[in-house]
């Protein structure tokens, strides 16, 4: 089953282009976890969750009693040793909220540490990953900050699939510049361009030419239903069809 990996500048829509991939993929009869990797989690809501079923998600690394359970350190003591191979097999199956098919966990933020941090929420989150790329049967989607910072060189080898989203503009394509360069040094090998919020062949063509080489497999449209869906806590698949139906041709061109 694919691993697939979405990444791109705040704000570009990486999150809505994980959701459609999460439906998408289920609608295909696929099981799907869909692990809400940025610190800014809003998966939930992009896939359309009831505020009462997204109300009973808690980050996993502020299940501070299953850290210190795991790894020996309580998160947020420091000069204690903690064990960087914790067990997390059990995890995505017990704090993982379902709806529709997909799997929806949240990783949440370290607190109080910079994205290098060797404490033992990290070491959590790092064999959790490990785990959902290289062990488990499923089809997995990371909802990623632009970093890739949970991602370490033998897992990355993993990822089936990374998405770069961008939009028109100077600054989300230098972001997926640098992704490409992280993405490359950690040993992904597919690496594609998904354009978002297009609104017109100009745009388009901007996009393309700015990209120096890196593979544009598809484009999501500028939509104003993706706008209602947010402010109507929708699903974008229900709420915008030509987005999930422009998704289906990406999977169909990349998978």
């Amino acid at each position: 089953m694919p691993k697939i990996a979405v990444t791109g500048k705040g704000g570009v829509g990486k999150t809505s282009f994980a959701s459609l991939l999460a439906y998408v993929l289920t609608e295909r009869g696929q099981k799907v976890y869909a692990i809400d990797a940025d610190p800014n989690a809003t998966l939930a809501h992009a896939l359309g969750l009831p505020r009462e079923l997204a109300a009973q998600i808690t980050p996993i690394v502020e299940m501070d009693d299953l850290i210190e359970e795991r790894t020996g350190a309580r998160p947020g003591e420091y000069g204690r040793m903690f064990k960087l191979n914790p067990r997390v097999d059990d995890i995505p199956e017990r704090f993982s909220v379902e709806h529709r098919g997909v799997h929806l966990l949240q990783m949440g933020t370290v607190r109080g540490a910079g994205a290098g941090c060797v404490c033992p929420e990290n070491a959590v989150l790092r064999m959790l990953v490990t785990h959902l790329l290289l062990r488990k049967k499923e089809t997995v989607i990371l909802d990623m900050v632009a970093g890739l910072e949970h991602l370490g060189r033998g897992t990355a080898r993993a990822v089936d699939a990374m998405f770069a989203i961008v939009e028109p503009g100077t600054r989300s394509i230098d972001t997926a510049h640098r992704i490409a360069a992280l993405a490359a040094d950690l040993g992904v090998e597919s690496l594609w361009v998904v354009a978002n919020k297009v609104r017109s062949p100009r745009d388009e063509a901007y996009i393309r030419q700015h990209l120096d080489g890196l593979p544009l497999v598809g484009t999501l449209p500028y939509s104003d239903l993706a706008i209602e869906a947010d402010m109507e806590n929708r699903a974008l698949y229900d709420a915008a069809p030509e987005l999930a139906d422009r998704t289906r041709h990406i999977i169909d061109a990349v998978l």
